[in-house]
C-alpha cells in the first residue's frame, strides 16, 4: 500500500532501523573517536537495541505510539546529548497530532518538519554548524517536496536518504560550532559528524526498507 503505510509496516520498518544502527555500531565509534567523544556508537547501538525489544516485544495500537515508542526508549536507554537530541526526532513531532492509525507520506513529513523545529529550538544548531541537522533538514526538505509533487513513499524516502548523505558528507567541509569537535577548530575539517552519519543511516535503512516490503 503505497498512499498509506499501516501501524504494523511502521513499527517493522524501524526495527530494521534499529538493526541497521546496531550493526554500524563500530563504524559509528570510529568515526566519533576521530573528534568527538568516541562513544557514539555504543550510545546509538545500546539505544536502538532495547527500541528493537521493545517494538517487537509491545503493542503499538497506532502511529503515535510507534514514534513514542522509539523516541522515549532513545531518551531513557541513551541518557546524555545524544538521547535528547535522537529522542526528539521521534517524539517532538506527534505532539498535538491526531492518533494516525495508519500514516500517509504528508503526515509522515510533517512529524519530521515538526521535529527538525523542535532540533533547531532546543540545540540552536543549523545547516553548516557540523551537527546532525547537517543530515536531518535537507532529508526533512525532501519528504516535503516529495509529498508535495505527489510522490510514492518509497520514492519518497529514497529521495531523503540520498538527501542525508549529501549532507552528512558536506559536515566533513564544516568547522564545528557544537560539542568536543569544536575544540578540534579547523582540525575537524575532513572529518564526518557522528550525528549526521547516524541520521544518515536511519533514512538509509527507513529508505531500503520500503523499497525491500512496500509494492
Amino acid at each position: 500500500m503505497e498512499g498509506r503505510l499501516k501501524v504494523e509496516d511502521l513499527r517493522k520498518m524501524f526495527i530494521f532501523v534499529a538493526q541497521h544502527v546496531i550493526e554500524h555500531e563500530k563504524f559509528l565509534t570510529t568515526i566519533d573517536q576521530r573528534i568527538g567523544d568516541g562513544d557514539h556508537g555504543v550510545n546509538m547501538a545500546l539505544g536502538f537495541k532495547e527500541v528493537r525489544r521493545k517494538l517487537e516485544s509491545e503493542v503499538q495500537e497506532n502511529a503515535n505510539e510507534v514514534f513514542q515508542c522509539v523516541g522515549m526508549t532513545l531518551l531513557d536507554t541513551m541518557g546524555g546529548a545524544s538521547g535528547v537530541l535522537f529522542g526528539t526526532v521521534f517524539i517532538s513531532g506527534i505532539v498535538g497530532l491526531e492518533p494516525q492509525k495508519d500514516i500517509d507520506l504528508s503526515t509522515f513529513a510533517r512529524i519530521f518538519q515538526s521535529s527538525l523545529a523542535a532540533l533547531k529550538k532546543r540545540g540552536k544548531a543549523k545547516v553548516g554548524d557540523k551537527t546532525m541537522i547537517d543530515a536531518f533538514e535537507p532529508a526533512t526538505l525532501a519528504l516535503l517536496s516529495a509529498a508535495d509533487i505527489g510522490l510514492s513513499f518509497t520514492d519518497a524516502l529514497t529521495l531523503a536518504a540520498e538527501k542525508a548523505r549529501e549532507g552528512m558528507e558536506k559536515t566533513k567541509q564544516y568547522v564545528a560550532r557544537f560539542g568536543r569537535a569544536k575544540s578540534y577548530g579547523e582540525a575537524a575539517i575532513g572529518h564526518a559528524d557522528a550525528g549526521a552519519v547516524s541520521v544518515s543511516l536511519i533514512f538509509q535503512a527507513m529508505a531500503r526498507w520500503m523499497r525491500d516490503n512496500i509494492r
